[in-house]
């Protein structure tokens, strides 16, 4: 069976995140490709992986077994199960799990993890940030927002309040006044801003009264302007609660500062993530700053390097 003819399926909950990352990576291994949604029946939808065995039934999404994928990649709690049963039912098929799965590692030919997990294993291969499906090169001009303008094009994009971090009206004021300065300061630059499905609904209307006149608003666009944004921007400024537009905006090989929000409460992950940005000189933080500097560092492609590493263990496994 020659590489390229590979059947994959790229298994999740629906989360656009975790669809970014197993189709991201499937995509640098094989053009054959189903993408499948699971879901569970109770107790199973609610229990960490290895406390219940897993069957056919327990999933709510229909899916034939009579004719089986060669590699099964999956991401998040809920697709563990599903890699699980596959495996079970067939030996020869290469599960490929993204993230901790929080499971005996032997479960799976590979783990992919990135280095802020902090786990390590014969079958875990590390990453810097999050994978994703992000490639600069096949983002064609009728992906583009044509409306809006490049020059000097300087993206801020915003998550929103999550599990580790507070996003709260005081902080999107905050990052509103530093982005007037910013622009006040530097009037030739082209301010776009663009908010996330996690962006909380009273924000997009502060910032729409702040910002109307300063910046251009990407969620006022029937198009969603994200990926010009990563194609035509000089500079990121991003909120630090996505490790997955942090790691994505990277690929651009542009400088990315980070607007940091307060921890509800300290995770070490994500402290980790964020220092080795830092680190590797990808990311600044966006502090009172009145000027952007500009400063180079490798383009991470993450996806593309995981991948050829996935392809040659497997041409090995084979010999």
């Amino acid at each position: 069976m020659k590489y390229k003819n590979y059947k994959i399926w790229s298994a999740t909950d629906g989360s656009k995140g975790m669809i970014s990352q197993v189709n991201g990576l499937a995509k640098n291994l094989s053009s054959n490709i189903t993408e499948i949604k699971t879901e569970l029946i109770f107790p199973w939808n609610k229990l960490q992986p290895g406390i219940l065995p897993s069957f056919k039934w327990i999933f709510k999404n229909d899916f034939s077994t009579k004719n089986l994928p060669d590699i099964i990649i999956t991401c998040g709690r809920k697709s563990v199960y599903f890699s699980l049963y596959l495996k079970k039912i067939s030996n020869n098929i290469i599960n490929i799990h993204i993230q901790n799965p929080k499971i005996r590692y032997n479960k799976f030919n590979y783990i992919i993890a990135p280095n802020h997990d902090e786990i390590t294993g014969k079958n875990v291969i590390n990453s810097i940030g999050a994978l994703h499906h992000i490639d600069l090169n096949n983002i064609s001009r009728n992906d583009l927002n044509l409306s809006i303008p490049n020059n000097k094009l300087v993206s801020c994009i915003i998550g929103g309040q999550n599990n580790h971090y507070h996003f709260r009206k005081y902080e999107i004021i905050d990052l509103c006044e530093k982005l007037i300065k910013l622009k006040e300061n530097n009037p030739a630059i082209n301010l776009l801003i663009i908010t996330s499905r996690r962006t909380d609904k009273s924000f997009i209307k502060i910032i729409r009264n702040k910002m109307n006149d300063k910046a251009i608003l990407g969620f006022d666009n029937f198009k969603n302007p994200y990926l010009f944004a990563l194609k035509h921007s000089i500079f990121f400024i991003l909120t630090s609660d996505s490790t997955s537009m942090i790691s994505e905006s990277a690929v651009t090989g542009k400088p990315i500062y980070v607007y940091h929000l307060p921890f509800k409460r300290k995770s070490k992950r994500i402290e980790n993530f964020h220092n080795e940005f830092e680190n590797l000189n990808i990311t600044r933080n966006f502090d009172n700053t009145l000027n952007l500097k500009n400063w180079n560092y490798n383009h991470l492609n993450e996806t593309k390097r995981i991948a050829g590493i996935i392809k040659k263990r497997i041409i090995e496994d084979l010999l």
